[in-house]
């Protein structure tokens, strides 16, 4: 089997040249990060969970007019995406005050917000992934107003669906991140979601009793992390074969 090359190695996911022009393969990881990598853990299975549940929200997305660089799963860990150019900025769509919202401003976490809030983070590791306002955007030429302007719409329309998506299996959509890329057609450019929509990069509640299915139970060590996981991909009826997902414990990466 001829040895793959090597595009890029995230925190959670692998990428490596797709076997057609235009395209990548996206590699789920089994790792588990937070604060920015300080704490960190490999966790059997969560990769596996995170490609099923991401393959699961992108199609939909897609079938509504969501335009997304997800084209299909390759495997259990693995999915054929289309190659886009990274818009260096996190797009937060916040519905419920949790996290670092309800810290900076005093909110106490679980408030229903008067309505979404969406919030930019510059992506750079090193500095923390910094929030920044559209000043700061324009000025250092991270994106182009009309950049903005499609990120928002596409975010916006990205809620509108996961929260009904959620809601109907019993699952309260608090908030969420997406990264977004250009594709061309032709010379002008075009905006669509990228990376991934997943239990990392959403928090999930249970409707009825609050309890956390996010990466917040590995954050506040709330418990096992997979079960979180595994109860969203169960609600959503995309859970793989318990076998082939897990086949340990966490391990702990100092």
């Amino acid at each position: 089997m001829a040895r793959r090359r090597l595009v890029y190695e995230g925190k959670a996911k692998t990428i490596y040249a797709g076997p057609e022009p235009g395209t990548l393969v996206q590699h789920f990881k089994d790792d588990a990060t937070a604060f920015n990598a300080e704490k960190h853990a490999i966790i059997d299975g969560k990769g596996v969970l995170n490609n099923f549940i991401s393959e699961y929200v992108m199609t939909h997305l897609n079938s509504v007019g969501v335009p997304t660089h997800f084209i299909r799963r390759l495997n259990m860990r693995e999915q054929l995406i289309r190659e886009v150019e990274i818009i260096p900025l996190e797009v937060v769509v916040r519905n419920v005050a949790a996290g670092s919202i309800a810290k900076r401003l005093g909110i106490e976490e679980g408030t229903p917000l008067p309505r979404p809030i969406v919030e930019y983070y510059y992506k750079d590791d090193k500095l923390g992934d910094p929030m920044v306002a559209e000043e700061h955007i324009a000025a250092f030429n991270w994106a182009t107003a009309q950049d903005l302007d499609d990120m928002v719409a596409l975010a916006l329309r990205v809620n509108d669906f996961l929260s009904g998506l959620f809601l109907g299996v019993g699952i309260k959509l608090v908030d969420f991140k997406i990264e977004c890329g250009h594709i061309y057609d032709g010379d002008i450019p075009r905006v669509i979601v990228a990376d991934e929509i997943s239990p990392d990069s959403c928090r999930l509640w249970d409707v009825k009793s609050g309890q956390k299915f996010d990466k917040d139970v590995f954050r506040r060590d709330l418990g096992d992390l997979m079960d979180g996981y595994t109860e969203v991909a169960t609600r959503l009826g995309v859970m793989p074969e318990k076998s082939i997902v897990r086949s340990g414990g966490p391990k702990l990466v100092h």
